[in-house]
C-alpha cells in the first residue's frame, strides 16, 4: 500500500497468515535476523509500530519475571541482529531506531498489513457510506488470514489476536451496515453472519442481519435468524433482544403476513392480546369496544388453532 507521508518504505512485513519480510524485494527468514526469539522482538515491535517499547518492557513479555540478569545485553545482541538483517549500513537512518530507553520501527519506513488495516478502518469511519463500504471491504481482504496465525505458543500473539478480532468484529458490522444502506442486503447478510460467527452474542451484528433479510425480502429468513437469536440470548444472557431487533421481527410478521388474509388476522389478534397482557400503552377504548375485540381475537385465534389441528 502506498505510504500516506511520502517517505518510501525499506521494509514490507505481512503479519495476517505467513509471516514475511521484505527489504528491497528480497524475503528474510527468521534464521536471518537470528532465530525465533529475534523474531519474536520484531513482531512485538511492529505490533506497537511507531510506539516505543522499553526494554524492560520486552524483557518482561519475552522472559518474564524470571528473566536472567544478563537479559538486557542478549536483548541488545538480538537487536543488533535485527538491524543487519532488515537495515544494513543504516544504523541510525533505517526503520529500527532507539527511543526512550527501548526500540521503535519508524513507520514512515514501514509497509505492515496490520496498519494498513487499521488505516482503512480509521478512513471509513470518516466516510459517506459508497467509500467507506469501499475502504472496509479492502481492510477485510487484507485481514482474511489469522494476525499472527503462526504464534500459537505465546500470550502476547493471543492477547494481539483477541483485541484484532473484536476490531474486525467491528468492521464486518460496519461493512454490513454500509451495504444495507447501498441496497445490498445480499452483502450485508454475509458480513453479518461473519461477524456473527466470531461473536455469537454480538446484538448489533444479530440486527444488521435480521434488518437485512427483510430488505431482501426474505422475512421467513428474518423470522428464523431472530428466534436463533433470541434462543441465544435467553440462554446465554438470560434477557430477550433489545428494542431494535423486536422491532425489525415485528415488521418482518407484518411482512410475512401480506397476502395471507388469514395470517394477517392470526398476527393482529395476537398483537392486540399481546398489547393487553402487558398493559395498554395506548389510549383506552371504551368498555364494550374492548370486549368485542378481545372476543374477535379470541375467535380468531381458536378458529386458526383448529385448524392447525386439524392439519396436524
Amino acid at each position: 500500500m502506498e505510504n500516506p507521508t511520502g517517505a518510501t518504505p525499506t521494509i514490507t512485513v505481512r503479519l495476517f497468515g505467513a509471516f514475511e519480510v521484505r527489504r528491497n524485494g528480497l524475503a528474510l527468514t527468521a534464521a536471518d535476523m537470528g532465530g525465533v526469539k529475534p523474531r519474536h522482538i520484531l513482531e512485538i515491535l511492529l505490533l506497537n509500530l511507531g510506539t516505543p517499547v522499553s526494554k524492560t518492557r520486552l524483557i518482561e513479555i519475552l522472559w518474564g519475571p524470571g528473566a536472567s540478569d544478563g537479559a538486557v545485553a542478549t536483548l541488545e545482541s538480538y537487536v543488533s541482529g535485527i538491524r543487519r538483517a532488515i537495515q544494513p549500513g543504516q544504523t541510525k537512518t533505517g526503520p529500527l531506531r532507539t527511543a526512550n530507553s527501548g526500540y521503535v520501527l519508524d513507520p514512515q519506513l514501514v509497509d505492515l498489513d496490520l496498519a494498513n488495516f487499521r488505516r482503512l478502518v480509521h478512513a471509513a469511519g470518516e466516510s459517506e457510506p459508497a467509500t467507506a463500504h469501499r475502504l472496509l471491504l479492502e481492510a477485510l481482504e487484507i485481514s482474511a488470514e489469522p494476525l499472527l496465525g503462526f504464534e500459537l505458543a505465546s500470550e502476547w500473539a493471543e492477547e494481539a489476536r483477541t483485541h484484532h478480532a473484536a476490531v474486525k468484529v467491528t468492521a464486518q458490522i460496519f461493512a454490513a451496515e454500509t451495504a444495507a444502506l447501498l441496497d445490498k442486503p445480499d452483502v450485508a447478510v454475509n458480513l453479518a453472519q461473519a461477524a456473527i460467527r466470531s461473536e455469537p452474542l454480538n446484538e448489533r451484528a444479530w440486527t444488521v442481519l435480521v434488518t437485512a433479510y427483510e430488505q431482501a425480502g426474505l422475512p421467513v429468513e428474518g423470522l428464523a435468524a431472530y428466534d436463533r437469536c433470541r434462543r441465544l440470548f435467553d440462554r446465554d444472557l438470560g434477557c430477550a433482544p433489545g428494542p431494535a431487533l423486536q422491532e425489525a421481527h415485528l415488521r418482518l410478521l407484518r411482512q410475512r403476513a401480506e397476502g395471507n388474509s388469514e395470517l394477517s388476522e392470526v398476527l393482529a389478534a395476537l398483537l392486540y392480546l399481546g398489547e393487553r397482557l402487558n398493559g395498554p400503552k395506548g389510549r383506552q377504548l371504551p368498555a364494550g369496544e374492548s370486549r368485542r375485540m378481545h372476543e374477535n381475537a379470541g375467535r380468531v385465534l381458536d378458529s386458526f388453532l383448529q385448524r392447525v389441528r386439524a392439519a396436524v
